[in-house]
């Protein structure tokens, strides 16, 4: 193992990088890869067992698929890359030496070890319980202990992110306040930490109750805590999102913030309101009274979606001035033609704001209003609108920024540059089909988590619009499009990572 202390200085942006923080970036980040390949697959399976045409796998085998497709993607494939960007945005942007990294390996042993143990479980067919494993159906213990395990590693390595932050103060190794990239990655742990401590609380005593310790779980206790780790991680994601997105407008035009008070001023909404978003799960349970969830819907969700607004506004706005400054004046949109649009980067953070912002962010909104959600919670709109959020708009931010960061910082070249730069487009394109598609079947009533999106074999009376077959069409083929863009984002990740060539170490050399 590196010692602690040994650095380099990057050639590009002068920052001192560490060879335990690479290290540990590396390994994080592969490992993410890994399991998007994992979720991949699966998403690809379940596209083609909704799309009636086909109706590809078993009920048996489609339920596996969809559980195994929600905790990789959403959990294992995020969190992991999450993880490897904490440490880039303390250790590597403030020039600061990692806190504890003999922990902070543990801390990934905890990770992997817990996400492997989660993922046997669902393949042995001892999971069967989908993303939310709603009790009373239950699982191995050995599946509940995964969940602990991988939830209590990523704690450590927030704990290690603030330490990290502690030791840079201590060590001043920057200037002033915290970079914007930093702030809002301080942000996301700290939402992450209450979001993490939900999933670790309600998944001991469950995981107690499967072993047969605790006769009786509550399922209202139950479903009021996963949804604490459920849906706010989510919100993670999202603050990590909005800040890569400031990130990756410095990498690819040098935009910086016109006002980065009011851009630190909208991550503190999202600490104080964006967590609250996840009570829409539980509009229907007797838990909560109806002035909470009247209050919780509105006037609390607004002010997290003020934030989203202003990160909507302010990120366009500091590129058209950072492209305005580079003599890009010719009338209204000269600076947002001449953007990089062949670079992998901006097109990334282009397709991810607007995906995000105007398709997952408005139904969003919508969804979680009092009387919509419970009209469509339990339909495949409310999947369309997670799929804006997460995919459209996190995942392909996160692709992105890979591009940037396998020269900055494993110093590699780009394999397959033209894949690269295409990549984008064939996922964005894919997503926006198969979120269409969804939220269209779901407005005429197809449900969510069903094997059968035309409900023929339910005992459930179902009134079916052949209109639904048309959006399941677009859904499958969008999904296969985004299948192949997704495989296209693994391929040059895995090959630059492994088999590009070498940078010299003094080569100052990014994309293209």
């Amino acid at each position: 193992m590196a010692n602690e202390m040994e650095f380099r200085t990057c050639p590009i942006t002068g920052k001192k990088v560490y060879a335990t923080t690479q290290n540990l970036m590396w390994i994080n980040a592969v490992t993410a890869v890994v399991f998007i390949l994992i979720g991949g697959i699966m998403a690809l399976l379940v596209a083609l067992t909704r799309w009636p045409a086909v109706h590809l796998l078993s009920p048996e085998w489609f339920y596996k698929a969809l559980t195994a497709h929600g905790l990789n993607m959403l959990i294992f494939w995020i969190i992991f890359f999450e993880v490897a960007g904490l440490y880039f945005g303390s250790s590597v942007v403030l020039n600061s030496r990692l806190a504890a990294p003999k922990v902070a390996w543990l801390a990934y042993i905890l990770m992997l070890v817990g996400s492997i143990l989660v993922d046997v479980m669902v393949f042995t067919d001892n999971a069967t319980v989908m993303f939310s494993s709603y009790v009373p159906l239950q699982a191995h213990p050995l599946y509940y202990l995964g969940i602990i395990l991988f939830a209590v590693g990523a704690l450590t390595a927030c704990g290690i992110f603030f330490g990290t932050l502690a030791i840079a103060k201590a060590d001043k190794t920057y200037e002033g306040s915290l970079p914007l990239f930093t702030f809002g990655l301080s942000a996301a742990a700290i939402i992450a930490v209450f979001t993490l401590a939900c999933g670790a609380i309600i998944y001991i005593p469950t995981f107690l109750w499967s072993l047969g310790v605790i006769k009786n779980l509550d399922p209202a206790m139950y479903r009021l805590l996963f949804w604490g780790l459920g849906h706010s991680s989510q919100q993670i994601n999202v603050t990590a999102m909005v800040s890569i997105w400031y990130l990756l407008g410095a990498l690819t035009v040098g935009a910086k913030p016109v006002n980065e008070k009011i851009c630190r001023t909208a991550f503190v909404l999202y600490i104080l309101f964006i967590n609250l978003a996840s009570e829409h799960h539980l509009l229907t349970d007797p838990t909560l009274s109806p002035a909470h969830k009247v209050f919780n819907t509105s006037y609390f969700l607004y002010l997290a979606v003020l934030a989203s607004m202003i990160h909507a506004l302010a990120i366009p706005m500091a590129v058209e001035v950072a492209q305005r400054k580079k003599g890009y004046t010719k009338g209204l949109f000269e600076w947002l033609t001449k953007a990089p649009w062949g670079e992998p980067g901006f097109p990334a953070m282009i397709f991810s704001l607007l995906i995000f912002g105007f398709i997952g962010g408005i139904t969003g909104v919508v969804y979680g209003t009092e009387q919509l959600s419970i009209k469509s919670h339990n339909t495949w709109a409310m999947t369309g609108h997670f799929h804006a959020t997460v995919v459209g708009g996190t995942t392909l931010a996160f692709m992105g920024l890979t591009y940037y960061v396998i020269p900055l910082i494993f110093r590699r070249e780009i394999i397959g540059k033209k894949w690269a730069s295409a990549q984008p487009y064939v996922y964005a394109a894919g997503m926006i089909l198969l979120i269409l598609g969804m939220a269209g079947a779901g407005t005429l009533g197809s449900p969510r988590r069903h094997w059968d999106v035309t409900f023929a074999d339910s005992i459930i009376p179902f009134s079916f619009d052949p209109t639904v077959l048309l959006f399941t069409t677009i859904a499958a083929l969008g999904g296969i499009l985004a299948a192949v863009g997704g495989a296209m984002y693994v391929g040059v990740s895995v090959l630059s990572v492994f088999l590009g060539r070498k940078l010299a170490p003094n080569e100052a050399k990014l994309v293209y």
